[in-house]
C-alpha cells in the first residue's frame, strides 16, 4: 500500500492503516509459528551483545572507542527486523493498532496470545544464547570479560533507572516500527540510527538485556532476585509502556482525530 493513499485523510492514517493490517495478518498466525520465530529472534539479537563485546575488546578504553563500540548493539536489531524474525518490542505496536481499532474482550485475547508466544519465545532464544557463549569455547577470554563488562554495567542501575530507561526504549523502538512502515528505502540505515541511540544512552531493552543477565547468571555473577526484579520486570514494563501507553495510543488517537 502506498503511503500516499487517496482514501487516507493524512500520511499518518495511511501508515496506521499499514501497521494495523500488519497487525492482523501478525494475530492470525499460529501460536506454534510466532514461537518459533520468536526463539530465532532471542537467539539473533545476541548478535547485539556479541558484536558490543568484540568492539569492545579490541578497541582503546576512551570515548571513541564507546561511540564506536556502541554500533555493534545495533546489529541483532537490523538482523532480526530484517529476517522478519518475532521481536516483542516490535508487538508492543503492531497488534495494538488492530485492538485500539475494534476492542473487545476476543481481541484482548488474541493479543495476550502474541505477546505470550512472541516474549516466551525471545526468552527461550536469549537463554540458548547466553547458554553456548557461556559453554562453548568460542570466544577467547578477554571477549568474555567485556561481555560481564557489558552486562555488569547494565545492573548497576536501580529498579527505577531500568523502568526509566527502558521506557525510552521502547518508545524509540516503537517509533522505528511506524516509520519503517513509511519507508520505501533506507531500512537498514533507520535500524541502526534509532538502535545506535539506544546503545548510546544505555537505555535498556528487555530481549537484549536479558540475554546478558542470563549470561551473567550462568557465570554466578547475578541472582534470580536481582535478575527478575532489578532487571526483568522493571525493563518489561518500562519497554511496554514507552511502546504502548506512549507512542501508540498517542499515535492512534491522532489518526482517530484526523478521521
Amino acid at each position: 500500500m502506498a503511503i500516499e493513499d487517496a482514501n487516507m485523510p493524512s500520511k499518518a492514517a495511511a501508515v496506521h492503516e499499514k501497521i494495523r493490517q500488519s497487525g492482523e495478518k501478525e494475530l492470525g498466525r499460529d501460536f506454534m509459528a510466532l514461537w518459533w520465530s520468536a526463539v530465532a529472534g532471542g537467539i539473533t539479537m545476541s548478535t547485539s551483545l556479541i558484536a558490543r563485546a568484540l568492539l569492545h575488546t579490541y578497541l582503546p578504553d576512551s570515548d571513541m572507542g564507546f561511540l564506536i563500540d556502541a554500533m555493534g548493539y545495533t546489529v541483532g536489531f537490523i538482523l532480526v527486523i530484517t529476517a522478519n524474525q518475532q521481536l516483542f518490542t516490535e508487538n508492543t505496536v503492531t497488534p495494538v493498532l488492530p485492538f485500539m481499532s475494534n476492542p473487545s474482550l476476543s481481541g484482548l485475547g488474541r493479543l495476550l496470545r502474541i505477546w505470550f508466544a512472541v516474549l516466551f519465545g525471545n526468552l527461550v532464544g536469549a537463554a540458548v544464547a547466553a547458554a553456548i557463549i557461556t559453554w562453548l569455547p568460542i570466544f577467547e577470554p578477554p571477549v568474555i570479560e567485556s561481555i560481564k563488562g557489558i552486562g555488569m554495567h547494565m545492573m548497576e542501575n536501580t529498579p527505577s533507572e531500568m523502568f526509566a530507561k527502558g521506557l525510552l526504549a521502547g518508545w524509540l523502538i516503537a517509533t522505528l516500527v511506524w516509520i519503517l512502515s513509511s519507508l520505501k528505502s533506507g531500512q537498514i540505515v533507520m535500524i541502526f540510527l534509532i538502535t545506535y541511540v539506544i546503545a548510546l544512552g544505555n537505555f535498556t531493552h528487555i530481549i537484549v538485556g536479558v540475554v546478558e543477565v542470563l549470561f551473567l547468571m550462568m557465570n554466578g555473577m547475578v541472582g534470580w532476585y536481582d535478575a527478575i526484579f532489578v532487571f526483568f520486570f522493571p525493563v518489561l514494563l518500562g519497554n511496554m509502556i514507552g511502546g504502548i501507553f506512549i507512542f501508540a495510543l498517542i499515535s492512534h488517537a491522532q489518526v482517530r482525530s484526523d478521521g
